[in-house]
């Protein structure tokens, strides 16, 4: 109905056909055809012609009005669309694990904001799972995580690897085993443990020892039970959560040893009351990614933010 309703405002303007039509460069013929299809579309007369110049009808009247809020739309839409381009509207929606909310995430969320103030962002904090369910609805644009999510249904950008470590009390007997094993924090931060030749503790030298360890469907708890199975050794699991920080702050108070990721200990920097050690297993290194959804549409906003976070990967 409101298909070629530039003919009918050129007509309406010029208050002529044979004028319209020089304007629009075609044959007043041609014109006089467009406007009596649009015409018997909207059943009505949208024009007098019994009268010179030609006037509208009411029900012409009523067309005008009605395209000319179209045409209003559409410049408020070419402008919206623009400032998307532009970043300066837009939504991001982003989700993490508590430990990539805690460190990961809070720099690129400041170089995005400080870069494009005006784009909105969400952020959601929750388990691997109810990360991946929000990616696959959704509800999330960007998620970060270390698990293997399914390459047949995201994208994956890398963001950076990191390596497993034991984390021991210090007041441990067992760590007078391991003496030629130990890292410090500092050492931690300065990547020693990364070195090839240093080399990683056998975890037997623990196997007495109490832990406190992540929950099942966990991809830490899921690499130690692999490292265990193939050293053929069974470790002493006495509490089982939900968050790696807590587990951490179990061993910091002496309860149990922990499994922890490298990026925690360079975020946390020193503390003498823990002594790290290297796993020397493959499953002891993993890289940690960016994933979005494949065949959803990648904005301008979750472009800028992947460049962010993977400069090198974009």
């Amino acid at each position: 109905m409101f298909h070629g309703m530039n003919y009918v405002m050129e007509v309406y303007k010029e208050q002529s056909f044979s004028k319209a039509a020089q304007n629009l460069y075609i044959s007043q013929p041609a014109l006089s055809a467009a406007i009596k299809k649009i015409e018997k579309k909207v059943g009505a007369p949208l024009f007098d012609r019994s009268v010179s110049p030609i006037q509208l009808t009411e029900c012409g009247k009523e067309y005008i009005r009605t395209t000319e809020k179209i045409l209003d739309l559409e410049d408020e839409f070419a402008y919206l669309v623009g400032n998307l381009h532009e970043l300066k509207a837009g939504h991001l929606s982003l989700g993490g694990t508590y430990f990539f909310a805690s460190f990961i995430f809070p720099p690129f969320i400041e170089q995005f904001r400080e870069k494009y103030p005006h784009v909105n962002l969400d952020f959601y904090e929750g388990s691997t799972m109810e990360l991946e369910q929000k990616l696959f609805n959704g509800e999330l644009d960007i998620v970060i995580d270390n698990y293997d999510l399914n390459p047949q249904v995201y994208h994956r950008r890398k963001c950076f690897q990191e390596q497993l470590l034991l984390a021991v009390p210090a007041s441990f007997d067992s760590n007078r085993r391991a003496v030629n094993y130990q890292l410090t924090a500092a050492d931690v931060e300065n990547g020693r443990h990364r070195n090839p030749r240093f080399p990683g503790v056998p975890l037997r030298k623990f196997k007495e020892d109490p832990f406190v360890v992540l929950r099942a469907h966990n991809d830490t708890r899921e690499r130690i039970d692999a490292i265990c199975l193939r050293e053929n050794i069974q470790l002493n699991y006495i509490l089982k959560l939900d968050q790696v920080m807590t587990t951490y702050h179990l061993t910091q108070y002496g309860m149990g040893i922990s499994i922890v990721n490298d990026t925690l200990i360079k975020h946390l920097h020193s503390d003498s009351s823990v002594i790290y050690y290297k796993l020397d297993a493959p499953e002891a290194s993993r890289d940690v990614y960016l994933y979005y959804k494949k065949n959803a549409y990648l904005t301008r906003a979750m472009q800028e933010f992947i460049q962010i976070a993977v400069p090198e990967e974009w």
